[in-house]
């Protein structure tokens, strides 16, 4: 049965009434996502969280974990409250973001802030200032708001622990104590993760958790190919380079244990002319996100990075997913793997290893070895470069805005376009690398909506 939020009055949950007074049904909301309905995991956890105080969602990365707790959030919102009315916690910023973007891409007409590490405290402040109904942020970043009393934890009856083991395993425990410590209104705490490898912190729970597992609804590795590659040379980046030709033009995820690592392999890649971006965790917020974005619209085809990547961002389906490194844990294993293979489309997971190297523990049975003839061809480069503007949201800019000028000013083509997305304070947009230089030089000097904005190529 399908959930209609029209048909949703009254949630009772201990001495709180909880009533929808939303004027959007979930149909409406879909409308908005381009989505046309729920899948189960998102029907059972929407009546699960009206209904219970506590519940655990286990579910594969793809699935539409973030949506299906954004929408009862939704549901249990009240109007003219004036404080925040619900928190989710992150491991990351870019979790924190992604999260942020589908709810205001929901269009509910609730206020939603963002709060993480490397973010403008003050703007933060001045944000809060006036409460958002939802607040989505990194544990650190929000410990120190709470303990800077920066926003009223009175009305805060929800809270969402997303990747929530993710989280104590980059050493948020304490951050995460306090918190919940401080939070002394919840009524509903609802875990989230993609994995069941971890329990749940007694600091956390009250003890009354609802299961509901949905990793074992479908056989992750029925579509998914494990295969070595071996190298007999210690330094496997020769070996790397080579698989890369073999894969040739198809976007892949190669991982690496360290940041160290990822810089290293990155530049040698790009030494050899294989175009790539580096993504980890000591990396500037903002060449995190143009490195996400690139890869997601094509302009990269490959993104070398850290754990980091393994879960909780928004990048799309692929078929390809390389350990440069293989992870210490099963659970790192598999969510590295479960960037491919995906939502019943297949994949490929490959191990680089050196002839002296031994699998873990954790891989039962031997996987196949490729051989890789030394002759293949260098990987073609994209046919698509990232524009950046440096204007966004904030500037009343929209993807309309930006399609128009370019075709108008810049003398491009609709297929010349690929994705654009238009942030708070500055845009990207995909191009056909072959018409970018004459489009730059036409645009020099051109305005967008009666402003004149820095258009360049994203480094």
């Amino acid at each position: 049965m399908y959930i209609d939020s029209s048909q949703i009055t009254l949630y009772p949950q201990g001495n709180l009434a909880l009533q929808m007074q939303s004027n959007f049904s979930v149909s409406e909301i879909l409308a908005n996502l381009s989505i046309s309905s729920l899948n189960p995991m998102q029907e059972e956890l929407t009546a699960e969280i009206h209904a219970k105080k506590e519940v655990l969602l286990l579910s594969p990365t793809g699935s539409g974990k973030t949506l299906a707790f954004l929408l009862p959030v939704y549901q249990l919102l009240q109007k003219g409250e004036g404080r925040v009315q619900c928190l989710v916690l992150t491991p990351s910023r870019e979790l924190a973001i992604q999260i942020e973007q589908v709810w205001k891409k929901m269009a509910t007409g609730y206020k939603v802030s963002c709060c993480y590490g490397g973010h403008d405290m003050q703007t933060e402040v001045q944000n809060l200032a006036e409460a958002p109904a939802l607040l989505i942020g990194t544990p650190g970043r929000i410990a120190d708001h709470i303990k800077r009393q920066t926003f009223s934890e009175e009305g805060l009856r929800v809270l969402i622990l997303d990747e929530f083991d993710k989280s104590l395993a980059l050493g948020f425990e304490e951050e995460m104590a306090y918190i919940i410590g401080s939070l002394s209104h919840l009524q509903k705490r609802v875990f989230v993760s993609a994995t069941d490898t971890v329990s749940i912190p007694s600091f956390a729970t009250l003890g009354e958790i609802t299961e509901l597992n949905f990793l074992q609804t479908k056989d992750s590795s029925a579509d998914l190919l494990i295969k070595q590659v071996i190298s007999t040379e210690k330094d496997k980046v020769n070996k790397l380079y080579e698989l890369l030709c073999y894969i040739n033009q198809e976007p892949a995820l190669i991982f690496c244990n360290h940041r160290d690592a990822v810089e290293r392999t990155s530049s040698l890649l790009k030494e050899k002319g294989v175009e790539n971006a580096a993504f980890h965790g000591g990396m500037e917020q903002m060449e995190r996100e143009q490195a996400l974005i690139q890869f997601r619209n094509g302009s990269i085809r490959f993104l070398v990075a850290t754990d980091l990547a393994a879960r909780g961002l928004d990048i799309p389906e692929m078929k390809h997913v390389i350990h440069f490194h293989l992870p210490s844990t099963e659970a790192e294993f598999t969510h590295r793997n479960g960037r491919t293979a995906r939502m019943h489309a297949s994949g490929t997971a490959y191990l680089l290893m050196h002839t002296e190297e031994f699998l873990p523990s954790y891989i039962q049975t031997k996987p196949a070895i490729l051989n890789i003839s030394t002759s293949t061809k260098p990987p073609k480069p994209s046919e698509w470069v990232t524009i950046y503007i440096n204007g966004g949201k904030k500037d009343k800019l929209n993807k309309i805005d930006i399609v128009g000028f370019l075709i108008q000013k810049g003398k491009l083509e609709k297929s010349d376009l690929g994705l654009i997305i238009v942030k708070d304070f500055n845009s990207f947009v995909a191009v056909k690398k072959a018409e970018a230089k004459k489009m730059l030089q036409l645009v020099q000097n051109e305005k967008i909506k009666g402003t004149k904005y820095k258009i360049v190529i994203a480094k």
